[in-house]
């Protein structure tokens, strides 16, 4: 490997640590998502969100609902301008969430991110889950 593609792969890895910190409370890191994200998502209205503004808004809105809400990258593959990661989520349900009041549940959510990087910012981002799994474990549906 050369030596810029050391480096482009070192700030690719750093981009997604501040997306990830983001994503654990940190909006200090608010600026590692460009203004014109495009955020897939099966769990939400119409399976994607638009724009930095509400990504945002969406994103206080899962750690209001969910104050512990944690990820964690179990494995990533980063290459060129894409990060592809397996993670799982962690968090205990303590607010409302999308009309749900707070159940107190605990839940554990695995999935795969696919993320594209340029300039330093997540330009899009795609989550692979099962929201069911996540319907289920807040009490909302049967197994």
């Amino acid at each position: 490997m050369s030596e810029t593609s050391t480096t482009e792969r070192e700030q690719l890895l750093n981009t997604y640590q501040e997306y990830e910190d983001l994503w654990n409370g940190d909006f200090s890191k608010l600026d590692v998502v460009s203004e014109g994200i495009t955020f897939y998502n099966p769990g939400v209205p119409d399976g994607k969100i638009h724009g930095r503004e509400a990504f945002e808004a969406y994103l206080r809105g899962v750690r209001s609902a969910f104050p512990d809400w944690y990820v964690d990258a179990d494995d990533l593959l980063a290459e060129g301008k894409i990060v592809m990661k397996e993670w799982t989520v962690t968090a205990t349900h303590e607010g409302e969430y999308r009309g749900i009041p707070p159940t107190h549940r605990e839940i554990e959510i695995k999935g795969m991110a696919k993320d594209v990087v340029r300039n330093g910012e997540v330009e899009a981002a795609r989550l692979y889950y099962d929201p069911q799994e996540l319907s289920e474990q807040l009490g909302l549906t049967e197994e």
